[in-house]
């Protein structure tokens, strides 16, 4: 039914890793093929596209779903309907990317409207750092970068336009930056009128619902426990949740209480719920969460 296509590249190996939480696996030939399927009849197809393309494809229907970065829609300025954010990165789930202006350590200008006339900048994002200038009023000379941009501050360009997530990488190479462009999440996006027909949006909304709970799930166990009538309160002060812990009675008196906990909190958790009375813990791994 629906035709999809997900990132090749940075984000490739944590979407499919999502797609997988998600009981959606993607199954290729080998890592390098283009194309292939997830066993579900609401999709029929699968490609493996750089997401600078995404967008475009997407908007012009060659495909019905895809995913790629706020950066490219603002850069092709396709015409897509955004389903969903979908809250990762290339280094797991985080809050993605920024599209930032850098300069070498030694450039007097502090941000984009320092910037002088004429300045030489290369990027990926042409289109974005030309509208962005333009609205400035700064008349500069952006150039299409075919990778590497860094390495062409200052002999080649004055600056450069990138994509960073923590800035490491341009800090490592004696640049600076001086302004943030755009904050970038990968986001889910749909051909409008594939959106509008009822039966591929039906599929769309089911697609988004297993990947938001699968995200949602990353980082979270499920923490059951037991606990006698004297001891409940002081444990449920313990005791994290994400709304409220289930509680429940057991046959023989005592009770029994499941929540939901931060995988990173469980070693330093369950000694404080020994310690305010409870007993039988389990800890327990979470698919999904839907709300």
């Amino acid at each position: 039914m629906l035709k999809l296509v997900i990132p090749k590249g940075s984000l490739e190996e944590q979407t499919l890793r999502l797609f997988e939480a998600a009981d959606l696996d993607v199954r290729r030939g080998s890592s390098r093929d283009y194309h292939g399927t997830i066993d579900d009849d609401r999709i029929e197809r699968v490609s493996v596209l750089r997401p600078q393309e995404i967008p475009v494809y997407v908007g012009q229907g060659l495909f019905d779903l895809g995913i790629t970065g706020e950066d490219w829609i603002a850069e092709t300025q396709a015409d897509v309907e955004i389903l969903t954010t979908l809250r990762y990165a290339k280094t797991g789930t985080g809050h993605g990317t920024k599209i930032v202006l850098a300069v070498p350590n030694e450039h007097p200008a502090t941000n984009a409207s320092e910037m002088p006339s004429g300045s030489r900048i290369s990027t990926e994002f042409v289109k974005l750092t030309q509208r962005h200038f333009a609205g400035l009023g700064i008349a500069v000379q952006v150039a299409w970068s075919y990778g590497a941009t860094e390495a062409k501050v200052p002999e080649i360009v004055d600056a450069i336009v990138d994509v960073t997530e923590t800035g490491n990488t341009l800090r490592a190479h004696g640049m600076k930056i001086i302004e943030t462009l755009m904050t970038s999440e990968p986001v889910l996006i749909a051909n409008r009128a594939s959106a509008a027909d009822p039966e591929r949006r039906a599929a769309m909304d089911d697609i988004t619902t297993l990947l938001l709970g699968a995200l949602r799930a990353e980082g979270r166990v499920l923490i059951k426990l037991n606990v006698g009538e004297d001891q409940l309160e002081a444990v449920l002060k313990v005791v994290p949740s994400m709304k409220a812990p289930t509680v429940s009675p057991l046959a023989h008196g005592g009770y029994a209480v499941e929540t939901v906990a931060e995988k990173r909190t469980v070693n330093r958790l369950i000694p404080q719920l020994l310690a305010a009375g409870a007993s039988d813990i389990l800890e327990l791994p979470i698919s999904k969460i839907v709300p």
